[in-house]
């Protein structure tokens, strides 16, 4: 199990990367189309936005345990449930293979 502390930082960063969403693609669209003296002031208040709102600082984590290694994105849990959960048929239409 994760430290209950990492999950509820995971936590606050998808909440401040869901609040400067759309100011961040504002400017971040001016930076890239905008005139140079425009551009270098949107790119300045880019940089004044929390480190945190940034979305690559997002990481995937396990919805069950925490963990953050080993995400399976199309279950949303991490290898390890997924193959216990698997095996005691929690998850339907997966089945171990056997051949």
């Amino acid at each position: 199990m994760a430290k209950e502390s990492m999950k509820a930082r995971e936590v606050r960063r998808a909440k401040l990367v869901a609040k400067y969403a759309e100011k961040r693609a504002e400017l971040k669209k001016i930076v890239n189309t905008g005139e140079p003296a425009e551009a270098y002031e949107a790119a300045q208040k880019l940089q004044s936005l929390p480190k945190n709102s940034n979305p690559i600082r997002l990481h995937n984590r396990c919805k069950l345990t925490g963990r953050p290694k080993g995400y399976i994105r199309q279950f949303g849990i991490s290898r390890i449930q997924f193959r216990e959960m698997a095996s005691n048929g929690l998850i339907p239409g997966v089945k171990k293979a056997s051949w």
